[in-house]
């Protein structure tokens, strides 16, 4: 199994998390953002759209991290992501679309770049960007994580289930965007517990062999 990717990108960073919390190994093959390596013919020729994550496992491509994480899911159930009950794993669901769907797509590279670029926008404005959306997305999920009065040390229940795996890379995202977390302090307390596991401290941006 290869898995490329980029070590600061939030959506390799979700899968890295979801494939060591499945105890499976994976060569690690680095793309570039930086350099605009996902954007040459021999990683178009595995993802048209230019975009990590990818697997790749003999004659089998995969892309897109949600369809990857499920598929992990459906291949490899143990330990599981996602809790038995159809109520419960819809609830988790949501959690981890908050991120996947409402927060991160308008706060990846290609946006960003766009906003620098296109729009003209200096990195103050760029800030405030993303300030807005992840503060627009994180104060739903704290008052999700608030209600829930059942939960453990993480998003759902006692274990990470998929929106650790997803809201994780994300918080890490807002921190080096400058955003002020004092807001969110059971989103804060979920990404301590996670980073006391092993699964998620190998999974880090700093800890990957292209980072720097």
């Amino acid at each position: 199994m290869q898995i490329y990717n980029f070590f600061r990108s939030g959506t390799s960073h979700r899968l890295r998390i979801a494939l060591n919390l499945k105890g499976l190994d994976y060569d690690y093959v680095a793309v570039d953002l930086r350099t605009e390596q996902h954007l040459g013919a021999a990683f178009r020729a595995l993802n048209p759209q230019g975009l990590v994550p990818a697997l790749v496992e003999g004659d089998l491509v995969l892309t897109q991290s949600p369809a990857i994480i499920e598929w992990l899911e459906e291949r490899y159930p143990r330990p599981p992501l996602l809790p038995a009950d159809p109520d419960e794993r819809a609830r988790v669901r949501a959690l981890a679309a908050i991120v996947g769907c409402d927060i991160h797509p308008i706060n990846n590279r290609r946006i960003l770049e766009y906003l620098r670029k296109s729009l003209g926008c200096d990195e103050a404005a760029v800030l405030a960007w993303c300030a807005t959306w992840i503060g627009a997305g994180f104060e739903a999920l704290e008052s999700m994580l608030a209600a829930d009065r059942g939960r453990g040390a993480f998003c759902f229940g006692g274990t990470p289930s998929l929106a650790d795996v997803y809201l994780v890379p994300q918080v890490e995202s807002a921190r080096r965007f400058k955003v002020d977390l004092s807001p969110y302090p059971n989103i804060v307390a979920v990404d301590r517990a996670c980073g006391e596991l092993d699964a998620f401290r190998r999974a880090l941006p700093t800890e990957q062999p292209d980072a720097g």
